[in-house]
């Protein structure tokens, strides 16, 4: 069955970022991933909206609900090879309400990671044979996470990210 498009999820978590693992057969391994999911793929879910569709994925795969959500943009997901559309969204304000891990056919291991540990998390995940998924820098820019010339770690200026976020009408809370 397909989907009308793909919903993915920047889920900030107060300090943290929510994060899904799961094993990819097409790659053959396990991928780090924003929690994330198609739009209308199953009976029941045809016509949903994508913000509908994005609090489901959220959901289902981390057991998280969030009470404030924000389109951050949307565009191809690989427009060389596929006509399907992704649609990230921002979700904060989250509240735990359930074990996460997927629907019955997947084994999804949920990771709620510090923003200021993601740079360190991010690497042993490689060094253990997870591929990260592009879609998580995303998540570490808006997380306030900065790149260092070598790596994403956490920027010592918040300000040097608030900035190009504000610009397109984002902002950043700080605890």
């Amino acid at each position: 069955v397909r989907g009308t498009g793909v919903v993915g999820i920047v889920a900030l978590d107060g300090d943290a970022v929510l994060l899904v693992e799961q094993h990819r057969p097409p790659v053959g391994c396990a991928v780090m991933e924003l929690p994330a999911g198609l739009v209308g793929d199953e009976e029941g879910t045809r016509g949903e909206s994508l913000q509908v569709a994005a609090e489901r994925e959220l959901l289902e795969e981390t057991g998280y609900r969030a009470r404030a959500w924000r389109l951050l943009s949307d565009g191809p997901s690989s427009a060389g090879i596929s006509d399907e559309r992704l649609h990230l969204w921002l979700a904060t304000d989250l509240e735990r309400v359930g074990p996460g891990g997927g629907d019955a056919s997947e084994a999804i291991v949920v990771h709620r990671v510090p923003v200021r540990n993601l740079h360190a998390f991010l690497r042993a995940a490689r060094n253990r044979g997870v591929l990260v998924d592009p879609k998580v820098f995303l998540a570490a820019l808006v997380a306030g996470v900065g790149w260092d010339g070598e790596g994403w770690m956490p920027s010592p200026d918040p300000a040097a990210v608030r900035t190009p976020l504000r610009s397109v009408g984002l902002s950043l809370r700080t605890n």
